[in-house]
């Protein structure tokens, strides 16, 4: 009897010890939730559920996968578009009337001045009178005066002309006092509507035209003016 009942112990023991062997690896190879499993992705050393529990995570399930992984990736960077870039010149300065230019011939204090760019776009300077300057650039216009100096004047004459001051530029519409202004260097669209006092009320402030040589452009507050551009800063009708 003892036997037997050493025997039913045994057995008993060798059940329990089985049944928590049993429970330890189902745990481990679970670690995560089912919501885990769609946030994150589920690798694929997880087991998949061979069954569903129904209600709302077997929804949320549903609609989760329908929705396309990359999605949001392919939204975001419409969201963020990044701005126009603000129009800049980098063209080479090029002279016209109403700049004032500081002419220096070295040696030569006779010929070394100011002078203004008058209407036709020329320059005049004693010993070779009217030297054209419209559309030249200063280094171009030294050129140009060397070469008529050399002409009978001076041997090897050494010219240098630098802006002593720009054309003015312009700004009309609706601005507290529309008219011509000294063009300061790095001016911006935004900087030239300060000088002229600012916007009317009138003001749309995101329709501003820029004449620039031959090209009309409607330009972001940033962009870069130069000599003898015109502004023009529309109305709004409400």
């Amino acid at each position: 009897m003892r036997g037997v009942r050493a025997q039913i112990a045994c057995f008993m023991a060798a059940l329990a010890l089985a049944g928590c062997m049993q429970t330890g690896s189902q745990v481990a190879m679970d670690p995560r939730s089912d919501l885990d499993a769609m946030a994150y992705g589920q690798p694929s050393y997880y087991p998949s559920p061979t069954a569903d529990s129904g209600g709302a995570i077997s929804a949320l399930r549903a609609n989760f996968t329908g929705f396309p992984g990359n999605a949001y990736a392919a939204a975001t960077p419409a969201a963020y578009a990044a701005a126009p870039a603000a129009v800049t010149h980098d063209a080479p300065y090029h002279l016209d009337a109403g700049d004032k230019l500081r002419v220096v011939v070295f040696g030569q204090e006779g010929l070394t001045n100011t002078y203004a760019i008058d209407a036709g776009g020329a320059i005049t300077m004693p010993l070779i009178g009217a030297v054209a300057a419209r559309g030249k650039t200063p280094a171009g216009l030294a050129a140009d005066i060397s070469a008529r100096l050399r002409n009978g004047y001076i041997r090897e004459p050494s010219v240098a002309v630098e802006i002593e001051s720009y054309r003015p530029f312009f700004i009309l519409g609706e601005v507290a006092a529309p008219g011509q202004y000294p063009y300061v260097p790095n001016m911006s669209v935004e900087s030239a509507v300060a000088i002229a006092g600012g916007f009317s009320p009138r003001a749309k402030r995101d329709s501003v035209t820029l004449t620039h040589s031959a090209s009309r452009t409607i330009v972001p507050l940033g962009t870069s003016i130069s000599p003898g551009d015109t502004i023009l800063v529309g109305e709004r009708w409400f």
